[in-house]
């Protein structure tokens, strides 16, 4: 999806619920998902951010190109070097590599009755994680949500939008190849702050919410949000 730079609030809500209901049905998908084909996904998706890194690259450098007012530590964070395009490739595979959370067991508790009671793991359903800046991000947060069984609304910072999205593409291409839907990796692909409010307070489109960046960031999500909300601050 092409990105929409400024739209009407209504328009930007409409969008937000299209992406949450294509994420729904992702999400049932995700929580049916083997291990093979997640880790598979996995593997997928750092083939194709090794193969596509010179369309990162130029991706990137549009939004280097419009973010020239930016200082020299937040042109740093934005930037997507060779390096830290084979570092993103790098972290997906260790990611696959880990163990499968869900189905773990923990905390058993024998009852009188005979019966042990205990903690399973299981996919949340879909989540979104609202970010600042670095690109590898949403990489490294759609690896995540994916490993976990989940489906995932990233929106990233506006100055990163070109980035993000081919980083997305390079995601749903995996999905794809594992027979898994590409709508369980969705970025927002609006720089309007509209999008964030509207994925704050829509608990039929996501889950949970996870924040991460500065301390404003942190104290609107929370201040807003009508879905549960993890964070760091």
């Amino acid at each position: 999806m092409n990105a929409i730079e400024k739209t009407p609030v209504g328009d930007v809500v409409q969008y937000v619920h299209a992406l949450g209901r294509a994420a729904r049905a992702a999400a049932v998908e995700m929580a049916r998902a083997t291990t093979a084909a997640k880790n598979a996904t996995l593997a997928a998706i750092a083939q194709a951010v090794e193969a596509d890194a010179d369309a990162l690259a130029r991706a990137n450098a549009r939004d280097l190109d419009a973010a020239s007012a930016l200082d020299a530590a937040a042109r740093d964070r934005l930037t997507l070097t060779p390096a830290r395009i084979a570092a993103m490739a790098t972290g997906l595979r260790e990611i696959a590599a880990l163990p499968d959370p869900i189905g773990a067991i923990t905390d058993l508790t024998p009852r009188p009755t005979g019966i042990q009671v205990g903690r399973m793991r299981v996919p949340l359903g879909v989540i979104g994680i609202i970010y600042e800046s670095r690109p590898n991000v949403t990489a490294d947060a759609a690896a995540l949500c994916l490993k976990a069984g989940n489906a995932v609304i990233l929106r990233g910072g506006s100055e990163a939008l070109h980035s993000n999205q081919a980083i997305a593409a390079c995601v749903a291409r995996g999905l794809e190849a594992a027979g898994l839907p590409p709508t369980a990796v969705q970025v927002v692909a609006t720089a309007d702050r509209a999008a964030v409010g509207a994925l704050l307070q829509s608990p039929e489109c996501v889950d949970v919410i996870v924040p991460r960046g500065g301390k404003s960031l942190i104290e609107r999500v929370t201040a807003e949000a009508r879905v549960p909300v993890i964070k760091h601050l």
